[in-house]
């Protein structure tokens, strides 16, 4: 076996595209160690990335590799690292858990939301200060996707300021001073209080799709039957925060971010706003906030254009890298917001595509349609300033965002 890559390393994070560049001149997966010590295989091409996110002799059940990820620091038990029963689970338990909240991704329900979401987008630019340069990514990119959660789960107006307290601990660099895994326990326990607070309310005799919200039609599910259990209910909700919020926010500040730097596809978008919808399309292929797909791991072995993962083994499909492959797609690292709709995998590939993606594309496009709308100038407060990436490795996002909002006095 070849010696592991170094990866998420600093280098990694100020070039990625590059890197992933080198990688993917190479057929087959490549073998990784990130800083935690955790060796596995990387899928960087558009083919092989649909094969191995389409066989299931690749498992979501992380307790089939708890001694390598345990050795890393990635808890595989209780709330620590893997609290997400949705995304960490495979068939049956995640087709019933699926089928459970994909009412809540329905085209009309959430196209009625788009009325709420263009408000909220409008309110919050409403309330930044009279200043010339803004964090976008403080001011609209973080604050938006929480409380559009909050109208879909129908969390009380009262307990949204502490979604929104939650989400920065969960999904900021500093945290609250405690650990990721504590911050995670705590987060459980809001999420059960605050079922525990609704149920009362919750009219048992309505069938769950004609439920106000999808915590109540949660909750229905919960307490008729026994088709969710405890912690499961629990999980769907941290996983709809988590994963809803953090891949939303980085989306539009990615999209944001993009556009201005590429001053003639802007230029377009402002003389043809129809291009909207397909504007994101290219934004969301050419810089996807979901840059790594969560682990997965080998049942048994499993050849991948000709190199053979051992039964055991930790794998990921870069989709970043795939989104770029110029087998798949010409002249990749182009924008272009006239660009064919293709295959791109910025939300995934079979049974785990991302139940969230209707709603998290319709809050990057009405942020769009909104900026360009209110924002004739919008611009980068300095061109020349280097972007700042998160440093996590599955997520490709900016920490901040200074933008010009109104043209300089």
């Amino acid at each position: 076996m070849s010696r592991p890559t170094g990866i998420d390393t600093s280098a990694f994070f100020a070039d990625q595209h590059g890197y992933y560049v080198e990688l993917r001149r190479t057929p087959g997966p490549r073998l990784v160690r990130n800083p935690q010590g955790l060796a596995y295989w990387l899928i960087t091409r558009h083919a092989e990335a649909k094969a191995v996110l389409l066989d299931p002799r690749f498992s979501k059940d992380p307790r089939l590799a708890e001694q390598a990820l345990s050795s890393a620091g990635y808890g595989v038990t209780g709330a620590d690292s893997f609290f997400l029963p949705l995304v960490n689970s495979d068939p049956p338990d995640h087709t019933r858990l699926r089928r459970l909240v994909s009412g809540a991704f329905t085209p009309r329900r959430v196209e009625e939301l788009r009325p709420r979401v263009e408000k909220l987008t409008h309110e919050l630019l409403d309330a930044v200060p009279d200043e010339n340069d803004v964090d976008l990514m403080t001011a609209l990119a973080f604050p938006l996707p929480v409380l559009v959660i909050s109208e879909l789960l129908g969390v009380p107006y009262g307990s949204r300021g502490a979604l929104l307290n939650w989400a920065t601990r969960m999904l900021t660099i500093s945290g609250s001073g405690s650990g990721p895994a504590e911050r995670t326990r705590r987060l459980h326990r809001w999420f059960a209080s605050l079922v525990a607070a609704k149920r009362p309310y919750v009219r048992a005799d309505l069938p769950q799709d004609e439920q106000p919200d999808l915590l109540a039609a949660l909750v229905v599910a919960h307490d008729q039957g026994q088709r969710l259990s405890d912690e499961e209910l629990v999980g769907l909700l941290v996983l709809l925060l988590v994963a809803g919020h953090e891949t939303t926010t980085g989306m539009i500040g990615n999209a944001v971010d993009a556009l201005l730097r590429h001053p003639d596809q802007l230029a377009l978008l402002r003389r043809r706003p129809e291009l909207v919808p397909s504007a994101v399309d290219e934004l969301l292929r050419y810089e996807a906030s979901l840059a790594r797909t969560t682990l997965r791991v080998a049942r048994e072995d499993v050849e991948v254009a000709g190199t053979v993962i051992p039964a055991g083994s930790v794998v990921s499909v870069a989709l970043s890298a795939a989104n770029r492959d110029p087998d798949v797609f010409a002249e990749p690292d182009r924008l272009d917001i006239t660009r064919a709709r293709g295959p791109h995998l910025s939300f995934g590939h079979g049974i785990h595509f991302c139940l969230g993606a209707p709603l998290a594309r319709l809050q990057t496009e009405t942020v769009l349609a909104v900026l360009l709308h209110r924002c004739p100038d919008l611009a980068l407060a300095d061109p020349q300033a280097p972007q700042s990436w998160r440093p996590v490795g599955d997520m490709r996002g900016l920490l901040t965002l200074p933008v010009r909002l109104r043209p300089a006095v």
